[in-house]
């Protein structure tokens, strides 16, 4: 009775569990196969023969590596522009007193309910005028500019749940405000920075709207951009385009995984710091 009772009780997630993971099983197994097997004789089984050689047509073929290599340094520079800028932000409106520290919140705060499709023509027309157009700039700083109210957010709540003694406790010591920004308060939201690199890279890695207006040069063009590209080029060859989306996904998986563990102690942190 107890185990009937525990099957039921996991069944439910097991079945979560199972839809989580199909699309991405799928997508490795789209991409081991021809374009017979997709469509007409094994569109959803695994692969009776694993073709390999859809991923090296699909890197030698393609310019995938330029790609590839434009969307990290897009997204990396951009995650890392975020993350220092929100934090000082966010220190500033959550540890410091000033006066119009509460005005400034609420205007950062704002900007998440701004919907990209209304800032799409003025932003073009400014990264025009600033010469930024088919350059890594055009997109780093819109990226940077949309992903710090959110960050900000995270970081104000999690710097909000330290408790003044750790910085009475470094002013005694002697520490000035960058010293105890960058040795005490920091260290202290490490989970909070883990879950926004994730989020942001993520966010960065998959963007396609603004990198697709703003850049038109062949050599600036992002992975997403690539994509499109390359199911117009090579419509046959799915098999190849599952390659792409599977080499395109691993980033995303590896730093999940790498920051996995710090994200599940952001939901702890703020009870751990109060104790």
């Amino acid at each position: 009775m107890k185990k009937l009772r525990a099957v039921l009780i996991q069944a439910p997630l097991w079945i979560y569990f199972v839809i989580s993971v199909y699309p991405l099983v799928w997508m490795i197994s789209y991409s081991l196969k021809n374009n017979d097997e997709i469509f007409v004789t094994n569109p959803f089984g695994f692969p009776t023969h694993f073709r390999i050689e859809n991923y090296t047509a699909a890197w030698s073929q393609f310019n995938i590596p330029r790609y590839f290599m434009n969307s990290f340094i897009v997204s990396s520079i951009s995650t890392l522009l975020i993350i220092v800028l929100a934090l000082m932000f966010s220190f500033a409106i959550a540890r410091m007193r000033w006066k119009f520290r509460e005005s400034v919140r609420l205007y950062m705060t704002i900007g998440m309910f701004m919907p990209l499709q209304v800032i799409m023509i003025p932003l073009a027309i400014l990264v025009r005028d600033f010469h930024l157009t088919n350059t890594y700039g055009a997109l780093i700083v819109p990226y940077v500019a949309i992903g710090l109210p959110f960050s900000c957010l995270i970081f104000y709540g999690f710097m909000k749940g330290i408790p003044g003694e750790l910085e009475e406790s470094a002013c005694m010591d002697g520490a000035n405000i960058y010293r105890m920004f960058i040795q005490i308060i920091v260290p202290v939201v490490t989970p909070a920075i883990a879950t926004v690199a994730i989020f942001q890279f993520l966010s960065n890695w998959n963007e396609f709207m603004l990198a697709y207006i703003l850049i038109s040069d062949e050599a600036m063009k992002t992975l997403p951009l690539g994509l499109l590209f390359f199911q117009g080029q090579y419509s046959t060859d799915w098999g190849g385009m599952g390659a792409v989306m599977t080499i395109a996904s691993l980033p995303m998986v590896i730093i999940y995984l790498f920051f996995s563990e710090q994200v599940e102690n952001a939901m702890t942190v703020g009870s751990a710091v109060k104790g």
